[in-house]
């Protein structure tokens, strides 16, 4: 029985399986060829937005670079003006302390000396300093309230408010008061010693509290600088440019 065989394909003809082959090849060719010309022109619109002037991320990022700048310069200014805590409020409690014992001197300058809780024996009498005529300036204005003045303004100088400033008057002002303060401290001292011959112990202790605030304000100013106004001036510059 003769075998029955297959007739073969022409060599001309081509095969079914190899064209859907490469139909899907150059499918695939041509969709990632139109998806990189999509994407380069969705680039290439994108692009020219940033790029003008006045637009877009380059504005607003000079616009963050200049606030930053004039935010480091007023943090240095601060640097430059701020004192250690402990000067601040130590400052602020003798300030408060000195303010008490000048109210406590004026009420009894205008009541009775006789109030006073001091000793009359001896070196110190209170009554005798403070009834005297050297407790007066002038012979206007006492001393007591004198005091009371300058402490009500050192109170409010020293707070932390006042410390925090960048002002040079207030600077200026808290060094300027300290320096007349303890002027006057030392002449009251040598009136009560040369020209009364007695001391009172409430005003001693005003005394003591002057000195030690022109200790620490001095050491502050000297520290932290001696020239604010070149400091101030240096800091509003920056924030104009």
């Amino acid at each position: 029985m003769a075998s029955q065989k297959r007739p073969r394909q022409a060599s001309g003809q081509p095969r079914s399986g190899g064209t859907a082959t490469r139909s899907s090849g150059s499918g695939n060719a041509n969709g990632r060829a139109a998806g990189s010309r999509n994407a380069s022109g969705q680039a290439r619109n994108a692009r020219p937005q940033n790029n003008r002037p006045g637009q877009g991320r380059p504005a607003s990022s000079a616009r963050t670079a200049t606030l930053t700048a004039d935010a480091t310069a007023g943090s240095a200014t601060e640097t430059r003006f701020s004192a250690p805590a402990w000067v601040r409020w130590t400052t602020l409690v003798l300030s408060l302390a000195g303010l008490g014992v000048s109210i406590y001197l004026t009420i009894a300058h205008y009541t009775s000396p006789k109030i006073l809780d001091c000793s009359a024996n001896g070196l110190v009498d209170c009554t005798k300093v403070t009834t005297s005529s050297e407790s007066m300036v002038f012979g206007v204005f006492p001393v007591a309230v004198l005091g009371l003045a300058f402490y009500v303004f050192m109170a409010a100088i020293n707070t932390p408010w006042g410390w925090r400033s960048n002002l040079p008057a207030i600077w200026w002002a808290r060094l300027g008061s300290v320096i007349v303060g303890i002027g006057f401290v030392l002449y009251l001292i040598y009136a009560e010693i040369i020209q009364i011959g007695n001391i009172c112990l409430w005003c001693t202790s005003v005394h003591v509290i002057t000195f030690l605030l022109f200790v620490l304000t001095a050491f502050a100013a000297a520290a932290w600088g001696l020239k604010p106004g070149a400091a101030w001036k240096s800091k509003r510059a920056a924030q104009s440019d």
